[in-house]
């Protein structure tokens, strides 16, 4: 399972669900126990908790690293996805938001679902394959594509797994629904203190280094990694340099799709 830091999570999920339209099929208002199963810093958990109506009804957020579950208020359990700490028919709703594209044993992390939960389970999942990147420098769009590409090929997961109906299908869930929701991400003056972070990223190549080891198991050689490190750091200083200028704007496109079904 891929781990993820804090200020990736932030990063990554900031801004997502202004727009609910695409959880109407959790039918949160009516839920008593939710689990919010790979919570990471509970950008999803904070969510399904303002969509809960009542006094009984609670989210708790379940997540393996420790770390990252402190960022969360309780309710919060650390555990494994797939071997969860919880008892059978414990919860009305099982779900999970960027989870199971991270594991190389997906069908068994809803297999748990399953099993805790007397309802409903749902899989908030990207396709990665299918992101699009719009940019005022000419270059982003196309190594960004070019970098993605090689992670896609190199990763041991399947982060453009999407729409997961299949795997819904074969857990023996029923009634199973499909909603797409796009994740939009925007960079433009005034640049926040996390585009200007990403910047930096950028101009030093860190981003491409953290993937060094993916990047490499795609079949690029060493130097072609540090020939694809420097065109990334010439991109990144045109970023700076836009930036600077105040006239640098980035729209990234990630589509979610949310799937439900019915135990």
């Amino acid at each position: 399972m891929r781990r993820f830091s804090e200020e990736y999570l932030s990063a990554t999920r900031a801004g997502m669900w202004t727009d609910r339209t695409a959880l109407a099929e959790l039918d949160l208002s009516t839920r008593r126990q939710v689990l919010d199963v790979g919570a990471g810093t509970g950008e999803l958990t904070r969510v399904l908790r303002e969509e809960l109506t009542g006094d009984n009804g609670q989210v708790v957020a379940v997540d393996a690293d420790p770390g990252l579950l402190e960022q969360v208020p309780p309710p919060r359990v650390v555990g494994d996805a797939t071997r969860l700490p919880v008892t059978e028919n414990s919860a009305d709703l099982a779900v999970c938001q960027a989870l199971l594209v991270n594991l190389e044993t997906p069908a068994r992390a809803v297999e748990e679902f399953v099993r805790v939960s007397t309802d409903r389970v749902a899989a908030i999942e990207p396709d990665n394959g299918a992101v699009t990147v719009e940019s005022t420098v000419e270059r982003e769009r196309t190594l960004t594509r070019r970098a993605r590409q090689l992670y896609l090929d190199g990763t041991d997961v399947d982060p453009t797994m999407g729409a997961v109906r299949g795997l819904f299908e074969r857990a023996g869930l029923a009634d199973i629904t499909v909603r797409r929701y796009d994740h939009v991400r925007t960079v433009e003056p005034p640049y926040t203190g996390r585009g200007l972070e990403g910047a930096r990223r950028k101009a030093s190549g860190e981003g491409l280094v953290d993937d060094r080891r993916t990047l490499l198991a795609a079949g690029l050689s060493a130097e072609g990694f540090d020939r694809l490190r420097s065109e990334w750091r010439a991109m990144g200083r045109q970023v700076v340099t836009q930036m600077r200028d105040r006239e640098y704007r980035r729209h990234e496109t990630v589509p979610f799709y949310v799937t439900v079904g019915r135990v």
